[in-house]
């Protein structure tokens, strides 16, 4: 029997966006989950990326223990050299597919996932096996951006085009880049009737973090997988891509330049 295809990450694993991965910690990207978080639980982390906030989550919960899973074993590998640089034992590393998890009913006291459900091809069955897995009186918690509401400043047309190519080839790969608004609405689809939504924003405007977005996304967009997909597509070419990242090196570098992505977040309690 073949084996199906792999799932198709719109942001692919170039060395650009694990930078931007990387710098990703539970204080900074799960915040609104740590007050649930007590020594001892089990948790699920859907989509553990590369383990900067599985590692800070498994810390917490410790002596308890971390699931962590990604839908491919490549992935997976990034997460196990974090925890094996910081040290951090307490976690099983398990290719997963959150439409149809292998664990049994009641398995985790929290099940996590951060930026994960505008990625994935159904994200109400997803949910629905999250909160499957989780223990009655635990807790489901989901972050996403929401594309269409990111801003900067000044205005800038060729980071107005690099916003519709991005959430053109996102949908393209079966996603919902615009996946924040809409957290609250998948949950009641997925029979949670006990939600507490909240936001929070990151912000982009001192001359470091500009040359952190700036630049991580000058490089992104010509060398990692969304440039091969734009390309192939026809959805751009060559010179397009690189006025968008000079646009980019252009917005790091002036005093005004500045940038807010907003994040919606759901503690879903089961």
């Amino acid at each position: 029997m073949t084996e199906p295809a792999a799932p198709k990450y719109t942001h692919g694993h170039h060395e650009s966006v694990l930078r931007a991965h990387r710098s990703r910690t539970a204080e900074n990207s799960a915040a609104y989950l740590l007050g649930s978080l007590t020594p001892g639980l089990h948790l699920l982390d859907v989509g553990c990326g590369p383990g900067t906030i599985t590692v800070d989550l498994a810390a917490l919960v410790a002596p308890g223990r971390v699931t962590a899973i990604e839908p491919v074993p490549a992935a997976l590998d990034l997460a196990r050299d974090c925890a094996r640089e910081r040290g951090q034992h307490n976690i099983d590393f398990v290719v997963a597919d959150v439409h149809a998890l292998q664990f049994p009913d009641n398995s985790f006291d929290v099940v996590h996932a951060h930026q994960v459900l505008q990625h994935v091809a159904d994200p109400v069955t997803a949910l629905s096996e999250m909160r499957r897995v989780c223990k009655p009186g635990g807790v489901v918690a989901a972050r996403d951006s929401d594309y269409a509401a990111f801003t900067w400043y000044p205005a800038s047309a060729e980071l107005d085009d690099w916003l519709r190519l991005y959430r053109n080839a996102a949908r393209a790969n079966g996603g919902e880049p615009d996946a924040g608004r809409r957290l609250l609405a998948w949950a009641h689809a997925a029979g949670f009737t006990d939600v507490l939504p909240t936001a929070s924003a990151t912000c982009y405007g001192t001359p470091a973090e500009r040359a952190h977005w700036g630049g991580m996304w000058a490089d992104r967009i010509l060398q990692s997988a969304i440039a091969q997909q734009l390309l192939d597509s026809g959805a751009a070419d060559q010179a397009k891509l690189q006025a968008i990242s000079q646009a980019w090196r252009s917005w790091a570098e002036n005093p005004d330049g500045w940038l807010m992505i907003p994040h919606s977040q759901i503690l879903c309690r089961v």
